[in-house]
């Protein structure tokens, strides 16, 4: 008798052993294609025969797509199934980057960046079909495991980018991107099962997706857009106040109708809110900083007295140990999540990236300084990854699962979007004067300063939203398995 539950315990392991690798990759595809693209924006730029700021569509499309289509795709995974929607996420990743791989046109290529962008969906979709398919002893450490993948792609894809450009031309950025996608495809094709649709009484809220695209777009539009428009401007005032109108007629509409895209008293339960509030300040210190470190270690340093004179591929390697960080985070998030609760992770995360930060902003005379910070940004990142699914999850039934975690990650796309704004703005602001025969524009020492400064600052800020969230009774975030009406809060979040 002592033997009977072998068999289950067997096709558990079987089960995590071919799902989870499968999500991990889908999620990794996204994240590496996403971020690759920017150490090389300003070649980019000569190479198409396009000025420095249309240049940035390139991000701003794919940031735009990613926000809108993430949530969309999240609620159609809780009404249609998962690996359905799953597989429309990474086929328009694939797309994305077959367009990419095969046009000269800069039109074309903002075209198959916005298509890039659904990969987007790939996060809240593989945590909802970790939460169906795993064991409940394994989900908290699948769930973290597909989170720091966020962060590892990042990095990944800074080291890839300059290490292609090394031996080929930036169409090889868009191959790996296709490769990427492609095998992400038939993984989870032929390793993930197929789900039950969890929402049966569900329906679709075509108003509400239309009011959520439009002031997501027109916040993104404005943030990425302003350092080029002017803060100040005409279109960049306007489109920040068509976001506030669109955002309001947007709540009202989902607090009306039978059946919201998105639910907002469950927006507004404390873990929620204030989970959705790290996620935008971590979005904003991660792409702010990746940005910045960057530009640092490319500075020429015979003009500029500081920087690395890095090449693109040695900006990224600089920048690896930040991808060595995550995965290191997404075990040891799980284990503290499991011990003690998400709280800690996600403290931790604040607070190890306000260090590496404010080391930054004091020490960055060696190549030894990058790498160090690197790192320690990289495991706080991580855990603070790892750490918000098992809030939301713990906090919103399974049928919700998908919109929840999706609106979690646009606000980390938002975040990001705004984080390298400031940044820039920052970094422009306070630029040297250097002789009319040296035509650059290159920030101060001081503008990269500040520019550590204020992540550090963002981060603290993160890392101090988790105490916002009051411990209550204990509920079954470990498992994340929390029903129809799960607590605001979480188990053994610290004393």
């Amino acid at each position: 008798m002592s033997e009977a539950p072998q068999p289950t315990i067997a096709a558990e392991k079987q089960s995590s052993a071919r799902v989870l690798p499968a999500l991990i990759l889908a999620m990794l595809s996204f994240s590496v294609v996403q971020t690759a693209v920017v150490p090389i924006l300003p070649s980019l730029a000569k190479e198409l025969n396009v000025s420095a700021s249309n240049i940035t569509w390139l991000m701003t499309a794919n940031l735009l797509s990613a926000a809108v289509l993430t949530p969309l795709l999240g609620r159609f995974g809780d009404l249609r199934g998962r690996k359905p929607m799953l597989l429309i996420s990474l086929i328009g990743l694939v797309a994305g980057s077959a367009l990419a791989v095969g046009t000269h046109s800069f039109t074309w290529l903002v075209v198959a960046r916005v298509l890039q962008g659904a990969g987007g969906g790939v996060m809240p979709l593989a945590i909802s079909i970790v939460r169906d398919e795993l064991p409940k002893q394994k989900v908290t450490g699948g769930v973290a495991a597909i989170s720091a993948s966020m962060g590892v792609g990042s990095g990944l894809g800074l080291v890839a980018t300059g290490l292609l450009l090394e031996h080929w031309n930036y169409k090889s950025i868009f191959w790996m991107g296709l490769l990427f996608g492609l095998l992400a495809v038939a993984l989870v094709m032929f390793r993930v099962p197929s789900d039950p649709v969890t929402d049966k009484e569900g329906g679709a809220d075509p108003l509400g997706a239309l009011t959520l695209a439009g002031w997501l777009s027109a916040l993104l539009v404005a943030v990425s857009q302003g350092n080029h428009w002017g803060w100040t401007s005409t279109k960049t005032l306007g489109l920040f106040a068509v976001a506030a109108v669109v955002a309001l007629v947007w709540g009202i509409i989902e607090t009306k109708v039978a059946h919201p895209l998105v639910d907002m008293k469950m927006m507004s339960r404390p873990a929620v809110a204030f989970t959705n509030l790290a996620g935008l300040l971590i979005g904003f210190g991660m792409y702010g900083s990746f940005m910045v470190i960057s530009n640092f270690a490319q500075a020429p340093a015979v003009i500029t007295h500081y920087g690395f004179t890095a090449t693109v591929l040695h900006a990224g390697i600089m920048l690896l140990p930040s991808a060595i960080g995550s995965m290191v985070a997404a075990p040891l998030g799980a284990l503290l999540i499991a011990r003690r609760g998400p709280r800690l992770p996600l403290v931790a995360g604040g607070v190890l990236g306000a260090v590496s930060m404010a080391y930054l902003a004091l020490r960055h005379s060696a190549e030894g300084d990058i790498y160090t910070a690197s790192a320690i940004f990289g495991l706080g990142i991580g855990l603070a990854f790892s750490a918000m699914p098992a809030y939301i999850n713990g906090a919103v039934p399974v049928e919700q699962s998908g919109i929840a975690n999706g609106m979690n990650s646009v606000l980390r796309t938002v975040g990001g979007a705004i984080g390298t704004a400031v940044m820039a703005a920052i970094l422009t602001g306070d630029t040297m004067k250097l002789p009319p025969q040296i035509p650059l524009s290159l920030p101060t020492l001081d503008a990269f300063k500040n520019s550590f400064w204020t992540a550090a600052v963002v981060c603290v800020i993160a890392g101090v939203v988790p105490f916002l969230i009051r411990s209550v009774k204990p509920a079954t975030v470990v498992a994340g398995t929390a029903q129809r009406e799960p607590s605001d809060t979480l188990v053994k979040t610290d004393a």
